[in-house]
């Protein structure tokens, strides 16, 4: 009997050997912080726009009036659809918006922003979609008479808003310079 309490005894003492009062200090909350450098233009020429574009991106046609500039660091493209209107402007500009919208099921929010260059004649909206959805920026720009251009931006991944928010804005910021660089070529 005495053999077994100095047992539980010892085992008591180890126990309280093996606290430690050391303070618990959570860890503090840490983002990534990505950086991303700002990439000189190209010149983008087709037989019916031109444009400027970030260099460090690869652009190439991709089929029949479509092209992909695509940026390999980043694990993401951006896709461009060009067509010709006649006579059908507004059903190219619904079709455009229905498609930003539809994703809309998994965005917290959708930032149509628009944009007239009465100039260049480029008039069009881009769609700032926020949240977990497939395509983060959407945008149409038309002269109104004969040119329509769609473009996506689309990531070779599972949609993590948070973790792709850098590459995002990133790509954002490349729209923005295509659709202000861009000149219709009339024939």
């Amino acid at each position: 009997m005495k053999s077994k309490s100095l047992v539980g005894f010892f085992i008591v003492f180890l126990l309280m050997l093996s606290c430690k009062d050391e303070p618990v200090i959570p860890k503090p909350k840490a983002k990534m912080r990505l950086e991303y450098p700002q990439g000189k233009l190209a010149d983008l020429e087709t037989e019916n726009f031109s444009f400027k574009y970030n260099q460090l991106a690869e652009a190439k046609p991709n089929g029949d009036q479509a092209y992909t500039i695509s940026y390999p660091e980043m694990k993401g493209a951006i896709f461009l659809s060009y067509k010709k209107v006649d006579g059908n402007l507004s059903q190219l500009i619904h079709d455009s918006k229905r498609l930003s919208y539809e994703h809309a099921a998994k965005a917290d929010n959708i930032v149509e922003q628009p944009y007239v260059n009465p100039n260049e004649k480029v008039y069009g909206a881009l769609f700032e979609v926020q949240g977990n959805a497939a395509s983060q920026s959407q945008f149409f720009v038309t002269d109104s008479t004969e040119h329509f251009l769609t473009g996506s931006v689309y990531f070779y991944s599972r949609p993590n808003y948070d973790s792709i928010l850098p590459a995002a804005s990133y790509l954002q910021n490349d729209i923005r310079s295509i659709i202000e660089t861009l000149r219709w070529k009339n024939k």
